[in-house]
């Protein structure tokens, strides 16, 4: 396995110092099927080589983003950024490896602190926008965040967590509003011209906090060199991005989903990214027929919303449709090939391994209902609870490893967790078929143990979907007096005026002739929407609170 350099450019080494012991380390490869590589110089930038270098190698006057009728070029984001990192060293006292929180929607300003905070040399922690006082506080104190760059439409919950934090404060500028303070008015007068930080490739460049559904977010720590790998491995090899592609989407870039997809994925090959700081479908729908995007990046949830009006716009630009951040229902990759022409490419990823590590591929095939095979650089197999790998066909835990893995900050039980014998465990419970195909069954800890029986929810919310009358839905566990837990449905109706009784036992008798009878949901509650994260994720734990799980 390859090892990581030990030297670093920091001199704020608080991110490094708090990482776990080497040998809590997942095991790293670098290598790609066939023989072939992925290395980087010993001293390389991540910032300098998405943006700096696309301006030194011919594209400095091309779109690079494109925000509300707006483009900026390649060589205006550089000038933004190196005025803003040139503001953050002389004037606000920055240092390599400070940890600088950015607050805001996905837009050009968020784009051009994220460089020059990294360009600088600092540590970037992108937020969720909509986060509270409490969970902002949380990540300031747990990151030792020394600078905050916030949208100044998001300023309140960020000041009143900054004003509970013990301990240091650190240093609030807000960006974007008419305060002659906010730091773009600050950084006008700055030199276009910045001297950027040599950082290391095993330096920390971001901590990525998980959305979470239970419990403290974790930190996922992230080097310089992880960000271009996810952008060779992943990218190049799925995506093939080209210099004329148009990516979009809709996940924050908090959510590494989106800063991959939307961000440094478009920039790593010349490529130009629509941002949107919250797209409805109509609005994303107009935006790939104005501006011809080719890759979209958004949540299973999202591609079913857009097949309500895909048929009145001009899609055919579209190439690839990536699917991530929950499971795919292979009733909405058939409804959206059938619509569209376009076959879905499913995907799993983890804030834990930066990016997505096994896809579906057109160059390998792709089967209606599979996550995919293991991406180039990365190697996955399904284990028990004491992980010895299962033969294929046998449903266990999801263990992977290669190009990125999971560091968390000074988080040890949770890393203990997480890996082990050198190997990511995802959380996820998948069997691998005899073709190497890996088939979700559900999170590790949404299986439902009913009258003995193993019932993955998600099975039974793909059999749902196909029934005309259901948008969305989701199924758990709750408590069953006879069953021990009883499986249970909790549908959003296309109609809501449909709801009765004999819509349940439409419902069930639906689900018992497409899949084994015994799975079928014994309870079934009709509601207005799905709890969800920001990032879209089903928070089915929510409904067991609620509806009386434990």
């Amino acid at each position: 396995m390859t090892s990581r350099a030990s030297s670093t450019a920091h001199t704020d080494t608080f991110a490094g110092d708090n990482l776990p012991p080497a040998e809590a380390w997942p095991d790293f490869d670098f290598g790609l099927p066939g023989g072939g590589t992925i290395d980087y110089p010993e001293r390389i930038n991540c910032a300098v080589e998405l943006l700096d270098r696309m301006v030194e190698t011919g594209h400095g006057e091309r779109p690079c983003i494109i925000f509300n009728g707006q483009t900026t070029t390649y060589r205006e984001l550089l000038e933004r950024a190196n005025r803003i990192a040139n503001l953050l060293v002389d004037d606000l006292g920055m240092e390599p490896g400070n940890r600088v929180l950015l607050r805001g929607p996905n837009n050009p300003d968020i784009v051009a602190c994220w460089y020059a905070v990294v360009k600088a040399g600092g540590v970037v922690v992108t937020t969720m926008p909509l986060l509270r006082a409490r969970e902002l506080q949380y990540i300031i104190e747990k990151a030792r965040i020394s600078h905050c760059l916030c949208d100044h439409r998001f300023l309140d919950d960020l000041q009143t967590g900054i004003e509970r934090v013990e301990g240091p404060a650190p240093v609030l500028v807000p960006y974007g509003g008419e305060d002659r303070a906010e730091l773009f008015k600050r950084s006008a007068a700055r030199s276009t011209v910045f001297d950027n930080i040599e950082t290391f490739r095993d330096d920390v460049v971001l901590i990525a906090f998980t959305s979470g559904t239970t419990g403290q977010a974790k930190g996922c720590v992230h080097f310089h060199s992880d960000v271009l790998l996810i952008c060779d491995g992943y990218a190049k090899h799925i995506l093939d991005p080209q210099p004329d592609d148009v990516f979009s989407g809709t996940p924050p870039f908090a959510f590494t989903f989106g800063l991959g997809g939307i961000m440094l994925f478009p920039m790593r090959f010349g490529a130009s990214a629509v941002l949107f700081e919250r797209a409805t479908p109509e609005m994303l729908l107009e935006a790939i027929q104005q501006h011809g995007i080719t890759s979209l990046f958004t949540a299973p949830t999202m591609y079913r919303d857009l097949l309500d009006h895909a048929g009145t716009y001009d899609i055919s630009s579209l190439r690839n449709c990536v699917s991530a951040g929950e499971h795919l229902p292979p009733s909405t990759f058939n409804a959206w090939k059938q619509a569209t022409g376009i076959e879905l490419l499913d995907g799993i990823g983890a804030t834990e391994m930066l990016h997505i590590f096994i896809s579906a591929s057109r160059q390998g095939g792709i089967r209606p209902g599979s996550t995919g095979k293991p991406v180039p650089g990365y190697e996955a197999r399904i284990v028990d609870d004491d992980s010895n790998e299962l033969p294929r066909g046998q449903i266990g835990r999801l263990a992977v490893r290669g190009l990125t893995g999971c560091r968390y900050l000074d988080d040890p039980e949770r890393q203990a967790a997480y890996v082990q014998n050198g190997w990511n465990l995802t959380g996820d419970t998948y069997i691998q078929d005899e073709d190497g195909y890996f088939w979700y069954q559900a999170r590790s800890d949404d299986m439902i143990i009913s009258s003995g029986y193993n019932i993955a929810g998600p099975e039974v919310e793909d059999a749902l979907l196909e029934h005309a009358t259901v948008h969305e839905c989701a199924v758990v566990g709750l408590p069953d007096e006879r069953r021990g837990t009883a499986v249970s449905a909790f549908v959003v109706l296309r109609d809501p005026t449909l709801a009765s009784d004999a819509l349940v036992q439409e419902l069930q008798d639906h689900v018992k002739a497409v899949i084994a009878p015994y799975k079928y949901p014994r309870r079934i509650e009709f509601i207005e929407s799905l709890p969800r994260t920001e990032t879209g994720k089903l928070q089915r734990y929510r409904l067991r609170e609620m509806y009386g799980g434990e």
